[in-house]
């Protein structure tokens, strides 16, 4: 089956935006999802956020084209601590940002603090249309706190309830949050409806530890299993590497184009 696969700047953050996305292209990938990159020494920062000028957007945008790759997803943070009214105009911001940088897609991390639980669903009810006529969707990924298990993603879901808000699905993510307690194998056909984006990430745990920064296939996640879910469920894509083993340059150009492949010679199996 074909599906869009790209990959996040995540594995190269330690270089500018411009040439991640020209490693990430050199891969293979038609895609790339924009996270956090090398500024200066001391320094990452989101490409495009909120508060990017035209310019910087424009910056971005020309960046990915010139390495031929499209910037398809912007991590996103719905900033709840600012209250209602603040925390939709920052969010309107991002969106109108992301629209112009050429985005489908907004990566959201939801919150850890329980306290804004309601709040946060209040702002993505607010502002899901306003992504629809941007041309955007809202995909909410496990990430601790009100996305530590499928129950609480499936709760943000069916509480939101627009065609603009969906769910990414992160089976590292699973994992590494419930240090192994709960698997992402097992509630794929539950979730598999909700889900408009996945992640590829992978997570051992040793001692109590887990971990993320390793190549997909090398962990604890089933992708065969996974992806057969999620595409049985009416999954169409994208997909997006997030993480890999690799800490140089060299490695983490090697481990995101095995990645491709590995992706590839599962789906190809569907």
């Amino acid at each position: 089956m074909e599906l869009t696969i790209g990959c996040t700047t995540r594995p190269h953050n330690f270089v500018p935006f411009a040439e991640a996305c020209e490693h990430i292209a050199a891969a293979g990938y038609t895609d790339v999802a924009v996270f956090a990159n090398k500024v200066d020494e001391n320094t990452r920062a989101m490409p495009v956020d909120a508060d990017s000028t035209p310019e910087q957007v424009a910056a971005a945008r020309k960046a990915a084209a010139d390495a031929g790759i499209n910037p398809s997803m912007v991590l996103a943070r719905a900033k709840v601590e600012l209250g209602l009214d603040d925390a939709i105009d920052n969010y309107k911001r991002l969106i109108d940002n992301a629209a112009a940088l050429g985005a489908k897609w907004l990566l959201e991390l939801g919150t850890g603090k329980e306290e804004l639980y309601d709040l946060y669903y209040e702002v993505m009810t607010s502002v899901a249309p306003y992504a629809q006529e941007a041309g955007l969707g809202i995909s909410l990924k496990p990430h601790g706190g009100i996305t530590l298990t499928v129950e609480g993603l499936v709760y943000a879901y069916e509480k939101v309830n627009h065609p603009a808000f969906g769910i990414c699905y992160d089976p590292g993510n699973i994992i590494y949050y419930t240090k192994g307690e709960m698997r992402p194998e097992t509630d794929i056909d539950e979730i598999a409806p909700m889900i408009t984006t996945g992640i590829i990430k992978d997570c051992s745990v040793e001692d109590g530890k887990p971990d993320v920064a390793i190549t997909p296939g090398d962990g604890l996640v089933e992708f065969d299993t996974v992806l057969a879910g999620m595409v049985n469920g009416g999954f169409t894509g994208p997909l997006y590497v997030e993480c890999v083993g690799g800490k140089e340059l060299d490695d983490v150009n090697r481990d995101i184009k095995s990645t491709l492949k590995f992706i590839k010679d599962i789906l190809a199996k569907l």
